[in-house]
């Protein structure tokens, strides 16, 4: 996440969803995986849903805050944290590596981590928001990889007894490719009995939500995905795996 994102579709998305699940009694944390803006090019600009009837109709409130953040010229995060947009724990300190070695990058990156894992302990739901999503090989440990979530990270929520949603930025590969690296994911040590799902949000930018489910918590999210897809966020969101909410095994097809 980079402040200059704040409030395009994709926060209206994934706002959206936190606040169904909000909804259902679930707590949520937030880490915005916040990292320095950039300004090679023009992200962040995806702001045309607020003209959109379609859009506004899904979560009128969250629209209009969304649009007056817009309007404000005040592009930060912290301005999605006002409790009337979601109630949660928000973990918003920027991950920086500017001037930084490889060795010192690591040291920070495990600092920043701990720090993390205590402020959203206790949720129900961590939600994590990196830029591009999984750690790919080309870039870890690299000046680039906190564009990125570990693996070690996100079970790292799963064992604080968090169920854990993680973005993923889709690029030229098909769902396929990113549904199959959730399952490797979920094969991990530390993620025993965890369940997992995919929301597909399909318009403008198309992106990914991955589910890491806590058996205590599937039954709740699944049923609330459920409804969620039953409402007009169904023409912007659909379930990319599992295809049946209600199967309790894992699909192998991609």
């Amino acid at each position: 996440m980079q402040n200059r994102y704040t409030g395009d579709i994709g926060d209206y998305g994934k706002l959206g969803l936190l606040r169904r699940l909000r909804s259902a009694g679930l707590k949520i944390g937030v880490n915005w995986y916040l990292t320095p803006n950039e300004t090679h090019n023009g992200d962040g600009r995806h702001i045309q849903y607020l003209d959109k009837e379609a859009y506004r109709v899904c979560d009128e409130p969250l629209w209009t805050e969304l649009r007056a953040i817009i309007h404000s010229e005040q592009r930060d995060v912290r301005e999605l944290q006002k409790e009337h947009i979601l109630t949660a724990a928000f973990f918003t300190e920027e991950l920086s590596y500017t001037g930084k070695t490889k060795t010192e990058r690591a040291e920070r990156r495990r600092d920043w981590h701990r720090a993390a894992l205590t402020r959203l302990s206790g949720a129900d739901i961590v939600f994590v928001d990196p830029d591009n999503g999984l750690m790919v090989p080309s870039a870890e440990g690299t000046p680039r990889d906190n564009k990125y979530v570990a693996p070690a990270e996100l079970i790292d929520y799963y064992r604080q007894g968090a169920s854990v949603i993680y973005y993923q930025h889709k690029a030229r590969r098909p769902d396929g490719f990113y549904i199959n690296q959730h399952k490797r994911l979920l094969a991990a040590d530390g993620l025993e009995n965890a369940a997992g799902s995919c929301l597909k949000f399909t318009t403008t930018s198309q992106r990914y939500y991955f589910f890491i489910l806590q058996p205590a918590h599937r039954e709740l999210v699944l049923d609330t995905l459920q409804q969620m897809l039953a409402s007009p966020w169904s023409r912007h969101f659909y379930l990319c795996w599992p295809y049946n909410l209600n199967s309790t095994t894992v699909q192998n097809d991609a």
